[in-house]
């Protein structure tokens, strides 16, 4: 596999759009011409949007944008503005003068970090922008989202943190991440929004990010089983939150949301499945995973253009997932009064 840029999937636009100050955003990929999607779910606390369409038994096999959000429930509102965007734009689907654009998505938890604000239509519409004019410069062959997006305390993940089994403050700031890999014409790239309970490592087992105390990051079952049991540490966990005041560092809500792109032709059957197989990125990078206050989503976004089996789009994934979780946590820089791994090093 090779390692390259985004801007190989010239189907595909990206865009965010955060506050920084509210420690909260999106970020928007859209797909103009529509594009094959699937997803799979495995936190136990999801909040998501439209995801029932991309069932293979049921109808839609056209998807125009993916949205990862903060905001958690209320981040669903940033959807509507892309919505807005895309229909002013005329993609979608035509129904008489109507012009109705499919839009996907799931949120994360960042309520507690910076301000108590969400993503609301006027981001999310920001984002859809912003997604869209990178779609246009890559198809004018000039610069594209590839070598433009921003990874860090960006879009959906500039409220995001990880290590979140102890005490609030012993969190760390994480943030967006992106990776692209080439194997003979298929392309894969993975991005994601890190908001994970867990700890994150690489590729060596070795914490990047995570539940940690005086500069050393602590091993997250420790500090997990620490009260003495699963219910008893849950307990702990939400006594606390209630102790810390909104614009605290504070969280102890979660979930990490990351969308696969391809120019694989897949079906939508085939979609879910390259999302099912790549959740493997999430459990080798993040220590805790896939718990019942993780609402853990992967989109798959194929745009058609190759011919390829699912196995090997799926192998692809996994490990540009891989890579763009690390890539989060190492782009994140300190904020809200959380430490960040570039911190430590």
């Amino acid at each position: 596999m090779e390692s390259i840029s985004l801007e190989a999937l010239a189907s595909f636009g990206v865009g965010h759009a955060h506050d920084e100050v509210a420690g909260t955003g999106c970020t928007v990929v859209v797909a103009p011409h529509g594009a094959i999607c699937g997803v799979d779910v495995r936190g136990g606390g999801p909040v998501t949007r439209e995801t029932d369409l991309l069932k293979p038994e049921n109808m839609v096999e056209s998807v125009h944008a993916v949205v990862l959000s903060g905001g958690s429930a209320f981040g669903l509102e940033a959807s509507c503005g892309v919505m807005d965007v895309l229909s002013e734009k005329g993609i979608g689907f035509r129904l008489a003068d109507a012009c109705i654009p499919i839009v996907t998505g799931a949120c994360l938890f960042d309520v507690l970090v910076g301000k108590n604000a969400h993503p609301d239509k006027a981001m999310g519409a920001k984002a859809a922008r912003s997604a869209l004019e990178s779609f246009a410069a890559a198809k004018d062959g000039t610069v594209g989202f590839g070598s433009s997006l921003e990874q860090g305390n960006v879009g959906a993940g500039c409220g995001a943190t990880v290590g979140k089994m102890g005490r609030p403050e012993q969190a760390m700031k994480s943030g967006f991440g992106c990776s692209c890999f080439r194997q003979g014409d298929v392309v894969v790239a993975a991005l994601v929004a890190v908001n994970a309970l867990g700890n994150v490592c690489d590729r060596a087992g070795s914490w990047l990010a995570g539940c940690q105390a005086d500069g050393r990051i602590l091993d997250p079952l420790e500090v997990f089983f620490a009260a003495g049991s699963c219910d008893g540490q849950a307990d702990a966990l939400g006594a606390e939150a209630e102790k810390v005041p909104v614009e605290g560092a504070g969280v102890t809500q979660n979930t990490t949301i990351g969308v696969v792109l391809t120019n694989a032709k897949l079906t939508k059957a085939q979609a879910t499945k390259v999302s099912s197989t790549t959740h493997d990125a999430y459990a080798r990078a993040i220590k805790p995973v896939h718990t019942s206050n993780d609402g853990d989503t992967i989109f798959t976004f194929a745009s058609g253009e190759v011919e390829s089996s699912t196995d090997a789009v799926a192998i692809v994934a996994t490990e540009a997932m891989q890579q763009a979780i690390e890539n989060a946590v190492l782009h994140a820089k300190g904020a809200y009064g959380l430490s960040a791994a570039c911190d430590l090093r």
